[in-house]
């Protein structure tokens, strides 16, 4: 396999997971839900967190983390509160509706994962997946591939 196959191939991978998560997620009620949305998400499920700190872990601006946590809360996936220790500063923490597509998603990839396994075999899918772990080490982390996509 080529460099540029391989390339296609992860990026294949990647889009049937992305397609068949939202597919479900529209089949639940969730249809404006796009995937930086999901990389949003994520960056806000650990608890209350800052603008700021969302565009620095998804590896994006300041004005475009804001636009995106906008979107979130307009559709009401998330809400902004404030800081009990600082008047001036804003959190963003997840509303039920948003902790429920995160809930859809992880179980929609897991299927997808077992699929995998079952397609190829327990034992050559937990080789494929250390190897990933192996050659991704170091990386940005996977909440930064949200800087790739424009739109939110």
């Amino acid at each position: 396999m080529s460099g540029g196959e391989l390339v296609f191939r992860l990026l294949g991978a990647f889009r049937e997971l992305v397609d068949a998560m939202h597919d479900e997620l529209a089949r639940r009620g969730h249809p404006d839900v796009r995937p930086v949305h999901g990389f949003a998400l994520q960056a806000i499920a650990a608890g209350p967190v800052t603008g700021s700190a969302v565009a620095a872990r998804l590896g994006v601006t300041k004005q475009a983390a804001g636009k995106t946590l906008d979107g979130l809360v307009e559709r009401g996936y998330a809400e902004r509160t404030g800081d009990p220790g600082d008047a001036r500063r804003r959190l963003v923490v997840l509303t039920p509706r948003g902790r429920e597509v995160l809930a859809i998603s992880a179980d929609v990839l897991e299927r997808c994962r077992a699929r995998w396994a079952d397609q190829v075999g327990p034992d050559r899918f937990a080789a494929l997946e250390a190897a990933l772990r192996t050659m991704t080490d170091g990386g940005a982390g996977p909440l930064a591939a949200a800087g790739w996509f424009a739109s939110s």
